[in-house]
């Protein structure tokens, strides 16, 4: 990524970085390429310039943990199925849904996630202060361990109408960060 305190590295630089992390713990890698092909890509690809410049920089010296909420236990890996919805209420934003295998998800200060609106699939910013939204650790796993991996619920979570990422619309938004992030992971 280009600009906000990112390191603009190029693609093989960022892949052979995902090698030695993987070297190290395979749950290392994960937290890196969430915090950066996922949820700091969304912004940056997606985002507006407001947006950022608000989340990137922090994000970029890991100040802020970013999450990705796509995934929910009964969607699987069709993210068409979520069943996280997004709707108008005034000027506002309210989420309502649960995502779940969210890595970096108790971990995280924002982040981005996925629903249906009334206009179809839309990326949102959420701070994890906001109230409704909690993480709840999964633990017990039988592997990537080191890797925080969590539970995320939206319950009428109500966000500003800046929230939502203005680039994105349909599945092209989602997909487009997982083709991003399939560099990282195929390295490790």
């Amino acid at each position: 990524l280009q600009g906000y305190g990112c390191a603009g590295t190029d693609a093989t630089s960022y892949g052979l970085a995902c090698l030695e992390l993987e070297a190290a713990d395979s749950g290392l890698r994960s937290l890196v390429s969430v915090q950066g092909s996922l949820a700091m890509y969304a912004i940056h690809a997606y985002g507006s310039p407001d947006q950022r410049a608000r989340w990137l920089p922090a994000m970029a010296a890991g100040e802020l943990i970013g999450c990705f909420g796509l995934t929910e236990s009964e969607a699987g890996s069709d993210p068409a199925s979520m069943s996280t919805f997004a709707r108008r209420d005034g000027e506002d934003w309210v989420l309502a849904g649960t995502k779940m295998w969210i890595t970096n998800g108790s971990a995280a200060d924002v982040a981005v996630v996925w629903a249906h609106t009334e206009a179809g699939i839309r990326g949102f910013i959420v701070p994890t202060d906001a109230p409704g939204f909690s993480a709840r650790s999964i633990p017990h796993k039988l592997s990537l361990r080191a890797s925080v991996t969590s539970e995320l619920v939206l319950d009428a979570v109500r966000l500003p109408s800046d929230a939502i990422l203005p680039g994105a619309r349909g599945l092209g938004g989602p997909l487009g960060c997982l083709a991003e992030a399939r560099f990282g992971i195929v390295f490790g």
